[in-house]
C-alpha cells in the first residue's frame, strides 16, 4: 500500500512542485543521484571503479515533450561518452550509460511510429558515440505502455551493437514470455538486465503483491541464467540475491553481473565483488530527479520520515498537514501557511518512519 501510494506521488506535479524546492529534499536526493552534470557522474564513476565496481550512467529526465529537449539528452549523452572515454573508463564497458526512450522523443511525433523512429535515431546517436568510446547503451525500461516500443528499438540497434543491453521488469505480467524470446537459445542472445521494477501500474499489466513479483523474477531469472545471454541481475533483496548466486554456479565466471542503485546496499556491493562476482552500480545524475527520488522512497519508506520531518520543521517553508491549523507537534500554523496534502502523500504519511524490510529493486 505504502509503495503504492509513493509511485503514485511520483506522478504528482502537486507534490512534485512541494518537494524539489527544499534543501530537505535536496540532502536525501544526495545519497542517491551523483550530482546535477556530467562532471559529477564522471567523478562519482571514477570513485566506483577504483573500488573494484563497474558502472551504467543514467542522466535523469523522462517523459520528454519537445523534439529539442530529446536532442539536448542525445548531446548531453555522447558530451558525457567523450568525457568518460578521455577519463580512461570506457574501456571494455567498464562504465556504460542507461537511456531511458522516453527521454530521447518515444511519446513525440504525431503518432506512435513517429516517436518510435525519433527515439531509436536519437538512441542509435548514442550508441555510436559508445562504441567508439569502447563502451556500450542499455535501454532502460519505463512503464507497460512503452515496453514493445524499447524492445523493438533495442533490437533494431543490436543488428549494428551487438552489445546493447535491455532492461526487463519482473512485476509485469508480460516479462516471462518476453525473457524467454530474449534467452531463444542462439549464441547472440542479449545482455538482459532483469529487475523488479518501479513504476505505478495497473493490475491487469502487473502483479501488485510483492511476493507475486518475487516469485515472477526468480521464474525470469532462471530463464536467463540458464540462456545463453549475458544476465544483469538488478536487486537488492538478498534471498534473489542468493538465488543468483547458486544459479550462477552453472555458468562460467563472468557470464553474469549484479547490478545495484547507487547509495543502497554499498556494504552488499563491496561484499559481492570481493568474492570474485561482476557488480555495476546504476549511478543517476542531472537536475529532473523528483520522479527518481520518489521511486527510491517507494524502496526505503523510512527515508519518508525523515524528509516529512525537515519539510516542516520549525520557521521552515511549509506548515504540517494534518487538521486545519493544527500541526501534528502541537504547534497552531496560520491560517495563511496551511498546507492542503494531496491524497497520495497523505496516505503515506502515516508509514513515515515504520520499521520496513531490505529495500528491493
Amino acid at each position: 500500500m505504502l509503495r503504492r501510494a509513493l509511485l503514485a506521488a511520483a506522478a504528482s506535479d502537486q507534490i512534485r512542485g512541494l518537494l524539489t524546492g527544499t534543501p530537505a529534499a535536496r540532502a536525501i536526493v544526495a545519497r542517491y543521484v551523483a550530482g546535477d552534470n556530467a562532471s559529477d557522474a564522471v567523478r562519482v564513476a571514477r570513485e566506483l571503479r577504483a573500488a573494484g565496481l563497474l558502472v551504467t550512467l543514467d542522466y535523469l529526465g523522462e517523459d520528454t515533450k519537445d523534439a529539442l529537449r530529446a536532442a539536448a539528452v542525445r548531446t548531453e549523452y555522447v558530451a558525457l561518452l567523450e568525457k568518460l572515454q578521455a577519463d580512461g573508463l570506457t574501456a571494455d564497458g567498464a562504465v556504460e550509460v542507461s537511456v531511458k526512450p522516453t527521454a530521447v522523443g518515444l511519446l513525440l511525433g504525431a503518432d506512435a511510429a513517429a516517436g518510435e523512429r525519433l527515439a531509436f535515431e536519437n538512441i542509435e546517436r548514442i550508441a555510436a558515440a559508445a562504441d567508439a568510446a569502447g563502451t556500450t547503451v542499455t535501454i532502460d525500461a519505463e512503464d507497460h505502455r512503452t515496453t514493445d516500443a524499447s524492445l523493438r528499438i533495442a533490437a533494431r540497434l543490436r543488428e549494428r551493437y551487438p552489445s546493447v543491453g535491455s532492461v526487463v521488469q519482473a512485476s509485469l505480467r508480460r516479462t516471462e514470455t518476453d525473457v524467454r524470446s530474449l534467452a531463444a537459445g542462439t549464441e547472440d542472445a542479449p545482455r538482459v538486465r532483469l529487475c523488479k521494477g518501479a513504476y505505478n501500474e495497473p493490475i491487469s499489466e502487473a502483479f501488485t503483491d510483492p511476493h507475486e513479483i518475487d516469485k515472477s523474477f526468480a521464474r525470469c531469472l532462471r530463464v536467463l541464467m540458464e540462456g545463453p545471454g549475458y544476465p544483469m541481475v538488478a536487486t537488492h533483496d538478498p534471498r534473489l540475491v542468493r538465488i543468483a548466486s547458486a544459479l550462477g554456479l552453472a555458468r562460467p565466471a563472468g557470464s553474469f553481473e549484479y547490478q545495484m542503485l547507487y547509495g543502497i546496499r554499498a556494504d552488499e556491493q563491496a561484499r559481492l565483488a570481493a568474492s570474485g562476482a561482476v557488480v555495476r552500480v546504476y549511478v543517476p545524475y542531472g537536475g529532473d530527479w523528483y520522479g527518481y527520488l520518489v521511486r527510491r522512497l517507494a524502496e526505503r519508506p523510512q527515508s519518508l520520515g525523515l524528509l516529512l520531518r525537515s519539510l516542516y520543521s520549525p520557521g521552515g517553508k511549509h506548515q504540517p498537514p494534518g487538521p486545519p491549523g493544527r500541526a501534528p507537534f502541537g504547534r497552531v500554523a496560520p491560517p495563511s501557511l496551511r498546507l492542503v496534502v494531496p491524497p497520495a502523500l497523505r496516505s503515506v504519511r502515516g508509514n513515515a518512519g515504520r520499521p520496513t524490510k531490505p529495500p528491493t529493486r
